[in-house]
């Protein structure tokens, strides 16, 4: 399942946040894919629509997200609540694509934020801290139509967000704002709650599970695992292309590798010390692919060839070393 690709152009004036994508600015903004079931094929496709436009500057990433919604609702108006209670509009940044240390943003049609950061991702023990929140954030919604009223069918709502680079950077080994030609990892969520009315009541039907809607699919239902998000690349020119990351596929590998080794220890009580004990196949493609043993947890690690940048000095690129242990963290040596 290949990660979802994004050119995100500079913007030549910054875009009115009013909810409504309406400005100028966003014309020359693609629209994503639409969203998808976040198991990708193997559900059925999101009955309402869902998609997403990103611009950036110097002082902020913008985002504008347009949502089919026959019956718009909310409930929840205190930051930081737990806000994918209500349907949400949800947004996911790893800016060094190192599974750590990223960002979470979840928007209701209230206009109520959860600004969230997770130093580690939950699956290795981490926690949320819901004390991070960005003060300079813009965030609008506009609703087409009314909300919380099941007496009038709506046509959905639209939501526009600004997040400042100051707080992007704050925990990021990277530029920020970015540099031309950086690739980000980020996906965007939707959950959407199954309801029932009664006059101009909307509630939540009891003991139902969310759908959960994105633009990038995980494959498995867990948001939370940020070596699955897409790829956001900043662009200054409109004419740029994607470049692909050519450490992908030795990311994918060792995020294998991590997977293996969390399922072998779970059941051994220790990491294994080869790649054949975990049942591994090596591709024949990764050099000098390595695994240790420190301190009773595990390092894998790989090399690749980096490209040379293009407009650089010619070369046959660099080698690069990519790492994983056992917490998820990737990082280059």
């Amino acid at each position: 399942m290949l990660p979802k690709q994004y050119l995100c152009f500079r913007a030549h004036t910054p875009p009115a946040i009013d909810g409504k994508l309406e400005s100028a600015a966003w014309d020359s903004a693609p629209w994503t894919d639409e969203f998808v079931d976040i198991e990708g094929d193997k559900k059925p496709a999101p009955r309402f629509k869902t998609r997403v436009k990103m611009l950036w500057d110097e002082q902020y990433l913008y985002i504008g997200a347009q949502m089919e919604e026959p019956q718009v609702w909310g409930t929840l108006t205190k930051r930081d609540s737990v806000i994918f209670y209500d349907n949400d509009f949800e947004v996911f940044i790893d800016p060094d694509g190192d599974n750590h240390n990223y960002y979470e943003f979840e928007l209701n049609a209230l206009n109520t934020i959860w600004d969230l950061r997770l130093p580690i991702p939950y699956r290795d023990g981490g926690g949320a801290i819901n004390e991070w929140d960005v003060l300079d954030i813009k965030t609008a919604v506009h609703i087409d139509g009314t909300i919380n009223d099941a007496r009038v069918t709506d046509k959905g709502w639209s939501v526009e967000m600004a997040i400042p680079w100051r707080a992007l950077g704050e925990f990021a080994k990277c530029p920020a704002p970015p540099r031309d030609g950086d690739q980000w990892r980020i996906n965007f969520s939707r959950v959407e709650w199954d309801i029932e009315t009664q006059g101009e009541k909307i509630t939540k039907i009891p003991n139902r599970p969310e759908h959960n809607w994105v633009w990038s699919p995980q494959g498995v239902i867990d948001m939370h695992q940020p070596e699955r998000w897409g790829y956001i690349q900043f662009c200054m020119k409109e004419d740029a292309t994607f470049r692909p990351d050519a450490s992908a596929p030795t990311r994918d590998f060792l995020m294998q590798t991590y997977h293996a080794q969390k399922g072998f220890k779970d059941r051994t009580g220790a990491p294994a010390t080869s790649f054949e004990q975990l049942g591994i196949a090596v591709p024949d493609s990764l050099i000098e692919p390595r695994l240790t043993i420190e301190n009773g947890d595990f390092i894998a690690s790989a090399a690749f060839i980096e490209p040379p940048t293009e407009g650089g000095p010619a070369s046959k690129g660099v080698l690069r070393r990519l790492n994983v242990r056992g917490d998820s963290l990737l990082w280059f040596s």
